[in-house]
């Protein structure tokens, strides 16, 4: 089962779409897998920054990013963005896995080129709560600049960062 989140609960058909920011990528129907559709939890323009732990993960990473915590997975998100998020409904649109084709392994992204049925649609409420349940650390920040530089000059691979250009600027 392969998931997508939309704030449009009206959804009947998924057709290829080429991303904006993907031009490279052919028209296709973008998915996410269940171990990783927590990092959609959010208004779909929100900016955020995922860091994930696993055994690759170096001392000197643990100390960059996940300092004083021991949770595997650490989201960080503006303060600006802490209102909207709790009180966002998001749709979740489920798709039999068939067609689709792993794209990104440490993002859990898949892609179909073929047009996409849901299967069936939840809606989720509580979202701060969901990221818990999950066992999600939330960290808010008055500004992602200095985490996304500080990831970006490092050799750390266990992160992904979402909606940047929505970001404040510094």
């Amino acid at each position: 089962m392969l998931f997508h989140f939309s704030e449009d609960d009206s959804i009947g058909i998924f057709e290829p779409k080429v991303k904006q920011n993907r031009p490279e990528f052919p028209a296709v129907v973008w998915a996410i897998d269940e171990e990783h559709e927590f990092t959609y939890y959010f208004p779909r323009d929100c900016p955020r920054i995922v860091c994930r732990r696993d055994e690759t993960t170096t001392t000197q990473h643990l100390d960059l990013f996940f300092n004083h915590s021991i949770a595997n997975t650490i989201v960080t998100v503006e303060s600006d963005w802490y209102t909207r998020i709790s009180k966002q409904t998001l749709y979740r649109y489920c798709f039999d896995d068939e067609g689709f084709e792993l794209i990104d392994e440490t993002a859990g992204y898949y892609i179909s080129r073929q047009v996409v049925h849901p299967i069936s649609v939840d809606q989720y409420d509580n979202l701060l709560e969901r990221l818990l349940l999950k066992g999600v650390e939330l960290r808010f920040t008055t500004n992602l600049y200095p985490l996304r530089e500080a990831i970006l000059a490092s050799d750390f691979k266990g992160f992904g960062i979402h909606r940047f250009n929505n970001a404040k600027k510094i």
